[in-house]
């Protein structure tokens, strides 16, 4: 996770549940894209209500936050890109973030650009970091990872209820050892 030095010497002085909450506003930092594309005639207030979870989203996925998660995700989230053995609904993003983070603790994931059109969101996603972890029963070494993903996300009520995710799995399972690099 990255932290600013400011924010990172607030963390080390905050309580356990303001430091969460610093936290919370290092990760939606971080869930600023490099490029943002609107659909022409969309108004800021309409292009801000529907980024709001989408921040709250990704930056879920910088630390792991259950209260960013919650601002995020409808109850009645669906993953229509859902993997074997992850669950569905809410849940099936805290599995993935937990499992992730425990093979990558220093996940970076980086908005490479962003497209905001009705009521869809989409992101193209730059994740990189360090295999320090276990994933699968294969230990990690400190192999570099680098892969990308694009989300498209439904934005309904001022929550994500839909994601269609699609990621580079087969580069980040070459690179953890998982699958044999050819």
């Amino acid at each position: 996770m990255r932290l600013f030095p400011l924010i990172a010497l607030t963390v080390a002085a905050a309580a356990p549940a303001e430091a969460a909450q610093v936290d919370d506003v290092a990760a939606l930092a971080m869930a600023i894209p490099q490029e943002l594309i609107v659909a022409s005639g969309m108004s800021p207030t309409t292009r801000d209500a529907l980024l709001k979870p989408v921040d709250a989203f990704y930056g879920f996925w910088e630390n792991g936050s259950p209260a960013l998660l919650r601002r995020a995700l409808s109850p009645r989230f669906v993953d229509h890109t859902l993997p074997p053995g992850r669950p569905q609904g809410p849940s099936g993003p805290v599995a993935a973030s937990k499992a992730f983070l425990a093979a990558v603790p220093d996940l970076r994931m980086d908005v490479v650009q962003r497209l905001v059109v009705g009521d869809r969101v989409v992101s193209h996603l730059h994740f990189t970091g360090h295999f320090t972890g276990s994933l699968d029963g294969v230990q990690g070494k400190g192999q570099a990872i680098d892969f990308i993903a694009t989300d498209i996300l439904r934005i309904q009520k001022g929550q994500i209820t839909d994601n269609w995710h699609l990621e580079d799995n087969l580069t980040f399972l070459r690179q953890v050892g998982i699958v044999p690099a050819r």
